[in-house]
């Protein structure tokens, strides 16, 4: 029988070589699973939580920025759930993503596990960012009311600054929706330096964080120590905004930096025929396996509006680890041209 141009054997070898890559990575037992994962593609243990998260995940910042229709996002959750999806990612200020969601399959709570970040709000009267206790417990308030849900799995911080989280106003927040029960476990989500200190604050269950063939400085820097303490980690921008698909500097200024990076960077198969391989050995393909390989790293968080593409990208996963030649040749060239300002992108 074949499954989407895979055989039944090569869907167990290489379920069986991401699960050695798991136990080599020392990611611990499993604990009793909520929502199921798709067959073939590996399923992790969300650092000390009781989740188990399929490695592949839904980010819902596209459907909210690029406008995806009603119907649309109905579509591509529900046949995503079908096919194993049980992690949504979103936030509050991506639009009205969390609207969307919450239309589309509230009445499926049971298939995922539903994260949300907090912190910055589109709604007038006040817009922008509020990191009080008050504006962390109202932005709360307001997104288990878009999602449609009691109580959400993780809310994270998005994105404050040190200052903010060192004030404590943020985290006091998130204490205290947690107990209230309106969220069952807390995380930040952001880069560098922070992440560290956020990490190290013992105060958080989970970090977001940028990882990917363009972004690597968490690599050293902070997924250490996040596995060292527990924590579950969101690889966010896995694939480096697919970057390679541009031949000269991108329009969408959200892209410029990775593509400017990847110039300097000149990876092989970032270029040429293999640029456009949709296959697990083209540059998407070897992205996001490079990114899946990280120790520490639970799931991978991946927008699209495409209904079709969740299928496709899952795939490319179920192909397993990249041949640790290649992986290493990824990590020794960023380690040679990576310049000193090319710190984590929020």
């Amino acid at each position: 029988m074949r499954h989407h141009g895979t055989s039944r054997r090569e869907l167990l070898a290489a379920s069986a070589a991401f699960s050695l890559a798991a136990v080599a990575y020392g990611r611990g037992q499993d604990a009793p699973a909520k929502p199921p994962a798709p067959p073939g593609l590996e399923k992790r243990r969300f650092g000390k939580t009781d989740m188990q998260v399929a490695l592949l995940g839904f980010g819902g910042a596209e459907i909210g920025y690029e406008g995806a229709d009603q119907a649309t996002v109905d579509k591509l959750l529900n046949a995503a759930l079908d096919q194993g999806l049980n992690v949504i990612d979103t936030a509050e200020c991506y639009v009205d993503s969390e609207a969307k969601i919450g239309n589309a399959v509230a009445s499926r709570r049971k298939d995922f596990y539903l994260f949300t970040k907090c912190g910055h709000t589109s709604e007038p009267p006040k817009q922008g960012p509020d990191w009080s206790k008050q504006g962390v417990l109202q932005s709360i308030e307001r997104s288990l009311k878009r999602l449609k849900t009691d109580v959400i799995d993780l809310v994270q911080l998005h994105s404050c600054s040190l200052d903010e989280l060192k004030k404590g106003e943020c985290i006091a927040g998130l204490e205290e929706a947690k107990k209230q029960g309106k969220t069952r476990y807390i995380g930040y989500s952001g880069d560098s330096t922070t992440a560290k200190w956020a990490i190290e604050s013992g105060h958080f269950d989970a970090l977001q964080t940028s990882i990917n063939v363009c972004d690597q400085e968490c690599i050293e820097l902070t997924l250490p120590l996040a596995k060292e303490k527990g924590l579950g980690v969101i690889a966010k921008r896995p694939i480096a905004n697919a970057v390679w698909r541009y031949d000269k500097t991108p329009e969408n200024g959200y892209h410029t930096e990775y593509w400017e990076r990847l110039q300097e960077l000149k990876y092989d198969w970032a270029f040429g025929a293999t640029k456009s391989d949709t296959g697990p050995h083209g540059a998407a393909g070897i992205a996001m396996r490079f990114t899946a390989m990280q120790p520490g790293v639970c799931v991978l968080i991946v927008g699209t509006t495409k209904p079709e593409r969740w299928a496709q990208n899952a795939e490319l996963l179920r192909a397993g680890p990249l041949a640790k030649e290649l992986h290493d040749a990824i990590r020794a060239r960023w380690k040679t041209a990576a310049k000193a300002e090319w710190t984590g992108q929020t």
